[in-house]
């Protein structure tokens, strides 16, 4: 397993290691010893035991130039990150000497690589008893959107009722983040098949459009998600988060859940205007406040605080609870009490909020979650958005934030929506059970790996 050195893709990849190990499968998890120590740290909806079956080997880069998170009006991507993108190149060298020890030791070694650390993983082509699987950490629909908006001569047209308004990638990106992903997919196509954290009840549709594309021609496509645990009641009895014991207090559906990930970091006055509003609101809320990881995501600890009004914590005590530290998301939607959740619509959250049955409002800040914002509003529809995409630079006011609240948690609206939020997750937890679509298909990648 070789993942992309952010957060998301590193939990995705952590928790596609866990189904692996399920199998009886040997799997070593290749990275640099301070992401893959928070790898681990950061694991949630498993207990940390079940990680003792995958071998964690901690590669060294070389010295990063830290920069700390900051606004750029442009765009919220996190280019603050760039200089560990581009170290991670330097991987190549220490990971392909590993490869060639381990295709020593067994008859046949798979390698499973995020798409963005390709490179990296590159030479796998000289081993002859190797094969590789690209894992794609973003949804059907947006990556089916990215490939296909490349292609000057479209090989089929696209039936009417598919979304026409894709966002743009304008805004999306750094032009330096564009450049490495560019070279990343230059050298890809020396993997034998690819992975998609989704299943095919709910992205079937652009699986087999992505499975139409002369770019996966002659590959094997596997839809094998949830990648996250769909179960975690009970799991997490040990240490369990204080935000948990607060959201046992609460009623049912009546807490809006507020986190944006762990790449971004909203402005001062962003910031201003949502805590505002929640304020002023008649609504219960737990709200993740905390900036964009770091180049070494350093520890909860050490993470640079954004400022809330004075006295704001104390004053929202009655309804609201403030969180600075790691929030156990898969926990916080599992929790009964939560019958929302603001999100930036990163994929990983998209499906943990699909499997939980958790409506969403989407307020999208870069990459791929503008085009998971289509998906999970228009396509899905168990969603609100925030604002629209144009709009991205301008400040969102609290008295928008405050109508996308009331719209989810107390409109009849919310309530289909909810509805549908519920109707999903029991389709999607279907398809990974026994019989079920995901379940079948990785039964079919383990059996393919291992012919």
């Amino acid at each position: 397993m070789v993942p992309f050195p952010m957060q998301g893709h590193l939990n995705e990849t952590l928790h596609l290691s866990n189904l692996i190990a399920s199998y009886g499968i040997p799997v070593y998890f290749i990275g640099s010893t301070t992401h893959n120590h928070q790898a681990k740290r950061r694991l949630h909806g498993l207990d940390p035991e079940n990680t003792s079956k995958i071998h964690f080997h901690d590669l060294q880069l070389p010295p990063l130039i830290s920069v700390p998170p900051k606004f750029d009006p442009h765009t919220t991507f996190p280019g603050h990150l760039q200089p560990l993108f581009d170290a991670s190149s330097h991987l190549r060298q220490p990971a392909f000497q590993l490869l060639q020890e381990l295709s020593i030791k067994f008859r046949r070694i798979i390698i499973i690589h995020d798409t963005l650390i390709a490179t990296v993983v590159q030479d796998v082509k000289l081993i002859p008893n190797a094969e590789s699987y690209a894992l794609h950490s973003v949804s059907a629909f947006a990556i089916f959107f990215y490939i296909w908006e490349s292609i000057t001569t479209k090989p089929f047209q696209l039936d009417s009722d598919i979304p026409n308004n894709i966002p743009s990638s304008e805004g999306c990106f750094t032009p330096e983040f564009a450049d490495y992903a560019a070279k990343q997919y230059k050298v890809l196509n020396f993997e034998s098949g690819r992975i998609y954290n989704t299943c095919r009840p709910i992205e079937g549709r652009y699986m087999d459009l992505l499975e139409k594309l002369p770019t996966n021609a002659n590959k094997k496509l596997f839809a094998i998600g949830p990648l996250n645990p769909v179960e975690v009641k009970g799991r997490c009895t040990y240490n369990r988060h204080q935000c948990l014991r607060w959201l046992d207090k609460q009623e049912k559906d009546s807490v809006i859940y507020i986190s944006f990930g762990t790449s971004t970091s909203m402005s001062e006055e962003q910031i201003s205007e949502l805590a505002v509003e929640l304020e002023k609101s008649r609504q219960k809320f737990l709200w993740v406040v905390r900036s964009a990881d770091g180049v070494e995501l350093s520890a909860e600890g050490d993470v640079k605080r954004p400022q809330l009004p004075e006295g704001y914590e104390s004053r929202i005590q009655d309804r609201g609870m403030v969180v600075r530290d790691w929030a156990p998301q898969l926990e916080v939607l599992a929790h009964p009490s939560t019958g929302g959740f603001m999100s930036h619509c990163g994929w990983n959250s998209c499906m943990e909020s699909i499997s939980m049955g958790v409506p969403i409002i989407a307020w999208p800040m870069h990459s791929d979650q503008p085009r998971n914002t289509i998906l999970v509003t228009q396509v899905l529809k168990f969603g609100i958005e925030v604002r629209d995409w144009a709009q991205r630079n301008e400040l969102v006011t609290s008295t928008t934030i405050e109508n996308a609240v009331r719209r989810l948690m107390i409109s009849e609206e919310g309530e289909e929506m909810r509805k549908q939020a519920a109707e999903l997750r029991g389709i999607i937890r279907g398809s990974t059970s026994a019989g079920g679509s995901s379940h079948l298909e990785m039964d079919s990648f383990i059996a393919h790996i291992t012919r």
